[in-house]
């Protein structure tokens, strides 16, 4: 077993009653067993980077589906996700409180969820969905309980935040670079003044929320660490000082690797995708992992993610051999990909351990997760999928 922390595996049995670890140790017994024989058992994993009502970056595709099918979709994706062993996410775009609702009533069958409902990001920025063409094609059309997330200065970013609120967001969401999808901007350029960002992270703070922030290029993600924001997604082009920030101020990294590598394998099947978005995919992805690779050097916390919806839900797993590429030992992507996620999402005490007391939200794979090429191949390795004490899936 391995318990999430970063400690190393050992034997053990693992002890489940109403969808509780109730006890983990040697030498246990239960009214009914599943053999585990030459298999791991790890937490559940946590992916703290996903767009469930996103199903891939093709352009036309968007703009020809139906308004609504996004939700019937989100019910698919979150499926695929929960049955791939990840059995907690935090929707960093899209989902609105009724999908979240719909996965806590049991009317989905999907991971436990934390929402940031809107993309906050300034005029003509990450999240402004305009084109040359002068059509304005968002990642996520705004309705009433997905408010518009295009908003400028510090009285207008103070509204949007509130709105983003007042429709049930557990995180706020802001961009403070651009990014590799938003065709008019260049990842390396700030967006959102240190003024609006500042302001972003008090209205949050007020309501006892967090911020998270789309950053790629260094001096973006210095605005965003130094305005107190919890977490930073992407990282790609970070420099000495954003690291040595984000130790200061124990800002969690989430790294999404997989991501630029989705669009360039989207490219590859065909999607259509402005040209100028696969340039900058493939710019990316060398320098982002020497990123993410003196970054983890350093010490600055990891917690994983995938951008998943960019690529295909179902696939979250394929994030962890590319985070051991990056220098971090299995048993610390594991610890990334589990308690730590858990704990960025403010359920460190509620999932990702294998711990008494904690939900039995549990994954087993077959052989061994840690030594050379353990991480390898997990999806379908899964033998077992836990959410809440419940098998979701089982081969």
């Amino acid at each position: 077993m391995l318990d999430g922390t970063g400690a190393p595996a050992a034997p053990a049995d693992v002890v489940v009653a109403d969808g509780r670890v109730l006890d983990v140790g040697s030498g246990l017994d239960g009214d009914e067993a599943l053999d585990c024989s030459g298999a791991t058992i790890t937490p559940g994993f946590v992916d703290a980077h996903v767009h469930v009502t996103s199903s891939g970056v093709d352009l036309m595709a968007r703009l020809a589906t139906p308004f609504s099918y996004q939700f019937f979709a989100a019910a698919r994706n979150l499926t695929a996700t929960l049955r791939a062993g990840v059995t907690t996410v935090r929707d960093a775009g899209g989902a609105d409180a009724g999908v979240r609702r719909a996965v806590e009533d049991g009317l989905v069958d999907g991971p436990r969820m934390r929402i940031a409902i809107s993309i906050l990001g300034q005029t003509g920025g990450h999240s402004d969905g305009w084109l040359p063409s002068g059509h304005c094609v968002p990642l996520s059309l705004p309705h009433p309980g997905r408010p518009d997330g295009v908003c400028d200065g510090v009285d207008g970013v103070r509204r949007t935040v509130r709105e983003v609120l007042r429709a049930g967001a557990d995180v706020v969401k802001i961009c403070s670079t651009g990014g590799v999808l938003s065709p008019g901007d260049d990842p390396e350029h700030t967006q959102f003044s240190p003024e609006e960002i500042a302001v972003v992270v008090a209205e949050a703070a007020a309501q006892g929320r967090e911020v998270m922030s789309h950053a790629q290029g260094a001096l973006g993600v210095k605005n965003a660490v130094r305005a107190g924001v919890r977490s930073i997604e992407h990282g790609i082009f970070l420099d000495a000082e954003a690291i040595a920030l984000m130790l200061e101020h124990d800002t969690v990294l989430v790294p999404t690797l997989v991501a630029p590598r989705a669009v360039l394998e989207a490219a590859e099947r065909g999607a259509q995708l402005p040209p100028e978005v696969v340039a900058k995919a493939a710019a990316v992805v060398d320098v982002h992992v020497d990123s993410i690779t003196r970054a983890a050097a350093a010490g600055v916390r990891i917690a994983m993610g995938t951008d998943s919806g960019v690529g295909p839900h179902g696939r979250n797993l394929e994030e962890l051999p590319l985070m051991a590429a990056c220098g971090m030992t299995p048993e610390a992507v594991v610890a990334a990909s589990t308690s730590a996620g858990a704990r960025l999402l403010g359920l460190g005490d509620e999932t990702g351990r294998v711990a008494p007391g904690l939900a039995a939200d549990l994954c087993v794979v077959d052989g061994a997760v840690t030594g050379e090429g353990g991480l390898d191949d997990l999806s379908a390795r899964l033998r077992a999928v836990f959410r809440d004490g419940r098998a979701v899936a089982v081969t």
